[in-house]
């Protein structure tokens, strides 16, 4: 564990000089959080007194079935509105990875300071575990960081406790708890096996960002009308995730060969 702690302190000093990581890890979280508070001031003000007054169950399904009977309409419209942008939040774990360990291996090779690293005593899983979670702490964090966010501004803005609870339901804590560092590693993982491929710290951060194009899809799924995130779906999700990164991290492994990167990359 000294070997990838020290990795990771590594990682840090170096991947926190870029002011670009510095932009993705603070102001981006901020973003997604302004996004779905904006949307509750904004519907808080614009909500007539008379949509209050109707029974939910004049609602459309898609809208009922994310509502309880105990909340009337214009409740049951701001968790409908509010929920299509929740998965925005998923946007912050898959993003910053990419940002921070697209650069990792690529950009050592185009400084030289891979190869002293990959001629000490230190086994590939420790190399890789250390900048897997160099990268996954700080986007992790964020993460929560910007659902806290969310979550104060969300109590300060409603007075219904219910519609709170409802708003911060099962769902999302799940997506944001289990699912969210579970796309951040998966999102490292393949960020790394970019970067151990290409000799270009942009082209790596670039491809490495093609792991959010799912998460858009989601977004615009639940936006165009396609389906609706429950708990089913969201647990699902996070099976296939906590699969997909066990294959990913040990295809990682596979592809990061020490060898030719000593030889090849002079």
């Amino acid at each position: 564990m000294d070997k990838v702690r020290t990795i990771i302190r590594k990682e840090w000093l170096e991947v926190f000089q870029n002011k670009l990581v510095i932009f993705m890890v603070i102001f981006l979280p901020l973003m997604m959080a302004a996004i779905p508070l904006g949307i509750l001031y904004g519907m808080k003000e614009t909500i007539p007194a008379s949509a209050q007054a109707v029974s939910s169950e004049a609602l459309p399904k898609e809208m009922a079935a994310l509502c309880p009977s105990t909340l009337d309409t214009g409740d049951c419209m701001k968790v409908f509105i509010v929920n299509e942008f929740m998965i925005l939040f998923m946007i912050i774990p898959v993003a910053i990875p990419g940002a921070i360990a697209g650069y990792s291996v690529v950009g050592e090779k185009t400084t030289r300071s891979l190869e002293p690293l990959l001629a000490t005593p230190i086994t590939t899983f420790e190399l890789l575990t250390g900048k897997c979670l160099a990268a996954v702490i700080p986007a992790v964090l964020a993460t929560f960081g910007a659902f806290g966010i969310f979550a104060v501004g969300a109590a300060a803005i409603l007075a219904n406790p219910a519609l709170l609870s409802v708003i911060l339901d099962f769902r999302w804590l799940l997506a944001v708890f289990a699912v969210g560092p579970l796309l951040a590693f998966l999102a490292v993982t393949f960020a790394l096996m970019v970067s151990s491929r290409v000799n270009d710290p942009r082209v790596a951060e670039q491809i490495s960002m093609v792991i959010i194009v799912p998460v858009m899809v989601g977004f615009f799924g639940q936006i165009s009308g396609l389906f609706i995130l429950n708990k089913e779906i969201i647990l699902v999700t996070a099976v296939v995730m906590l699969v997909l990164d066990v294959v990913m991290f040990y295809l990682a492994t596979k592809v990061f060969q020490r060898e030719s990167i000593l030889t090849r990359w002079r």
